[in-house]
């Protein structure tokens, strides 16, 4: 074994992680913001609504993100959407976590205690207050833990992106064993560095759960 291709292959596999950062950031966030939207979509009692956005979750849910994305980058142009290869990426996994982080933040919505939702109409506060004031804050302390984990599971579909010719980690360290056959020093690189990108993400979801805490005890 040659530890030293790793040296070589530095400023290569540097590349690849910052793409994988910014695929797994950018979608992570869209697929946040999109679940969230649905959720609360979910949440009018509007029936035909509530069945549509109901089939298109459990159509994302029941099918592979794999076939999801090869849908995106070679039907798109179908339709008229046109992406390049990371634009693709990205969106293809916003809309596979919204269908997840979607029933994370449905489930965080039912958690809330209705009591606490009519204590709060009673005292003349809006709906839009209550959501901000009650059910959001309560909602979060729940549901803080799915929602670090599904990121995390995100971060891993990454490695999917790398068939669409996305220059992520998995992409470049394709290209690295290709050209030095170095396979245990490959796969030990993309280990170590999945492996600090998770820690990250779980570092930041246990600070945010001090946060939201001190700001409940407050």
């Amino acid at each position: 074994m040659d530890w030293s291709l790793l040296g070589h292959y530095a400023p290569l596999l540097a590349s690849g992680f910052a793409v994988t950062l910014l695929c797994w950031a950018s979608g992570a966030l869209l697929g946040l913001s999109g679940g969230f939207l649905l959720a609360v979509l979910r949440e009018l009692p509007i029936l035909p609504l509530r069945w549509l956005l109901h089939g298109a979750v459990e159509a994302v849910r029941g099918t592979p993100f794999l076939v999801q994305l090869f849908l995106l980058y070679d039907g798109g142009p179908s339709f008229g959407l046109r992406l390049s290869a990371v634009g693709c990426g990205i969106v293809a996994l916003g809309i596979y976590g919204a269908a997840y982080f979607a029933e994370i933040f449905r489930a965080g919505f039912a958690a809330v205690p209705a009591g606490q939702v009519e204590a709060a109409a009673s005292l003349g506060m809006t709906q839009g207050a209550v959501m901000r004031r009650v059910r959001l804050p309560i909602m979060l302390v729940a549901i803080l833990p799915a929602l670090v984990n599904m990121a995390i599971i995100l971060s891993k579909e990454t490695v999917v992106l790398s068939i669409i010719a996305v220059p992520e980690l998995m992409y470049q360290v394709q290209t690295m064993a290709a050209e030095t056959f170095a396979t245990v020093e490959t796969i030990a690189a993309l280990a170590v560095l999945y492996w600090l990108m998770v820690e990250l993400m779980a570092r930041l979801g246990r600070a945010a759960e001090r946060r939201i805490a001190r700001g409940l005890v407050a």
